[in-house]
């Protein structure tokens, strides 16, 4: 139990610490979403007054001109009732909408693309482990290949041939545009299409850091001293693989998948770009543009939690799978 009372207090100063970076880093961008707001009104014909300043100020969440500790508590007691704010970018809408029509999108998306990618790896990356120097050898090269691939230019590259050469599938959105968003089958028809493409960007690229990682670290556990032992005893290969060589081999990336999981939430940014998926990966990068604190603020907070949750999970696994970490803790 004191175990379980450290992990807590840890990640709650982490989460702490956290929060105040989101507070303080986007206020050191250049810009000021005020400006913005009000540039955009002297655009359209209106005239900018120190009163509408301050009207939209106070929209934003609070007065730019108070000090920097004023600001940060508002932020706070904010955080504590759940307000956000409201975004610059898709103005009047309040921050907390536009995560919340974004977010279904990515999680589904990157979330089994990211869980596909990881099952996949760890399970080839066991068995190329288990039998170093064989044929099974050569899928390493090619997977770490498409790894080093940058994302972009692999998502081009799929979606030059199977979106336009073979027109198998959709090349950008999230659905088609003629259906009604819902529950029905055909939308969620749709959706299943046009998410395929990115999706298969998503595993192609990841798969292999998971398959070269579970592979190196089970070379490594094959020549532990657990592992010749249960050999000098004649276990069966296939019960030494799973109950021995596996289950220490899969620790790290255990926590690797926790960090990926994590991330899930930021989205793929680049994939999301490039096939226009109305995802949080795109949304983040409106936000960066036109430096819209409110929205960065949010998406930051979501991606945050969503870490700071995956990693307390598996640090509490991760002593239920190996006791020795409860000990060194």
């Amino acid at each position: 139990m004191s175990y379980i009372w450290r992990k807590l207090g840890f990640y709650a100063v982490a989460l702490w610490a956290a929060l105040t970076l989101n507070f303080a880093i986007p206020r050191m961008l250049p810009g000021n979403p005020v400006d913005i707001l009000l540039a955009k009104l002297q655009q359209r014909g209106g005239t900018p007054t120190e009163e509408t300043r301050q009207a939209y100020a106070l929209l934003l969440g609070g007065d730019d001109s108070d000090p920097l500790w004023v600001q940060y508590v508002d932020y706070l007691k904010n955080l504590a009732q759940g307000d956000l704010g409201v975004s610059v970018s898709f103005y009047p809408a309040k921050v907390s909408d536009v995560i919340f029509q974004s977010l279904p999108w990515t999680v589904v998306l990157v979330g089994l693309a990211t869980v596909m990618a990881a099952l996949l790896g760890v399970l080839l990356g066991a068995l190329v482990g288990w039998k170093p120097g064989t044929w099974l050898d050569s899928l390493v090269p090619a997977t770490t290949l498409l790894a080093a691939v940058p994302y972009f230019w692999l998502a081009l590259i799929l979606a030059y041939f199977l979106g336009r050469v073979l027109q198998w599938l959709p090349m950008q959105g999230g659905y088609d545009v003629a259906l009604t968003p819902g529950w029905n089958g055909e939308f969620l028809a749709s959706a299943i299409e046009y998410g395929t493409l990115p999706a298969l960007t998503i595993v192609l690229a990841s798969i292999g850091g998971w398959l070269l990682g579970m592979r190196n670290m089970m070379v490594s556990t094959l020549s532990e001293d657990y592992v010749l032992t249960a050999e000098a005893k004649g276990l069966a290969p296939r019960k030494i693989l799973r109950s021995y060589a596996s289950r220490n081999a899969v620790l790290p990336s255990i926590a690797g998948f926790a960090i990926s999981l994590g991330f899930v939430v930021s989205g793929s940014v680049i994939t999301e770009y490039v096939f226009s998926y109305p995802g949080i990966g795109s949304r983040l990068l409106t936000a960066v543009t036109n430096n819209d604190y409110a929205l960065m603020q949010g998406m930051f907070l979501f991606i945050t939690l969503a870490v700071l949750g995956a990693n307390l999970v598996v640090d509490l696994l991760y002593g239920l799978i190996d006791p020795r970490t409860r000990a060194r803790s």
